[in-house]
C-alpha cells in the first residue's frame, strides 16, 4: 500500500514539473474533465522534409514540425526580440525548436520564419517573430497537451498567430 502512494506521488510530482514555466502571475489552465487536446497524428506519408509545415487539429490548422510535433509560443518572448526569455527548467520542459538553415524550409505556413540565437547558442527558429517550443508533455506528432499551460503557452496557426489566449 505505501508503495502505491510513493508511486502516485511521484507520477504527480511529474506532472507537476511538466507543466512548464511560470511567473508569479501565471494561473493554470481550466480543468478539461481530463479531456486531451490531439491533432489528427499524420502517417508516414504525411510526414515533411520541410522544418515547420501545418496540420489540421481540434484547435483549427496549427502548425507543426515535419514530423508532426506541435510547436508553441511563450507569452513572456518578446516578439521581435533577438532572445529567447526560456532558461534553466524552463528550457528543460520547453526545448526549443532548433535548425542548422539560416533558411529553414516551411511547407503551409505562412507567416515570417526566422531565427534568432537560442539560450544554449544553438540556432532557434521564430514564426512571426515569436521564438518556436516544443512541449515535453507532448509524447507523439498530433499532441497538444501545452496548449494554454499556465495561460502563456500557445500553438500557432500558419500565419504565425497565437490560438487562444
Amino acid at each position: 500500500m505505501k508503495l502505491r502512494i510513493i508511486t502516485a506521488v511521484a507520477a504527480a510530482a511529474v506532472v507537476v514539473a511538466l507543466a512548464g514555466c511560470s511567473s508569479p502571475n501565471a494561473e493554470e489552465p481550466a480543468d478539461d474533465g481530463g479531456a486531451s487536446t490531439e491533432t489528427a497524428a499524420p502517417d508516414e506519408s504525411m510526414e515533411s522534409d520541410a522544418l515547420l509545415t501545418t496540420a489540421d487539429s481540434d484547435l483549427g490548422e496549427i502548425v507543426v514540425d515535419g514530423e508532426g510535433m506541435t510547436v508553441y509560443m511563450f507569452d513572456n518572448d518578446t516578439q521581435g526580440g533577438d532572445s529567447s526569455t526560456c532558461e534553466g527548467e524552463c528550457a528543460t520542459n520547453w526545448p526549443a525548436v532548433t535548425t542548422d538553415s539560416e533558411d529553414p524550409a516551411v511547407e503551409g505556413v505562412t507567416g515570417e520564419v526566422g531565427t534568432i540565437t537560442g539560450v544554449d547558442g544553438e540556432t532557434q527558429v521564430t514564426l512571426n517573430g515569436w521564438p518556436l517550443y516544443y512541449f515535453a508533455g507532448d509524447s507523439g506528432a498530433g499532441d497538444t497537451n501545452g496548449q494554454g499551460v499556465n495561460d502563456v503557452w500557445w500553438v500557432l496557426t500558419p500565419a504565425g498567430e497565437k490560438v487562444g489566449g
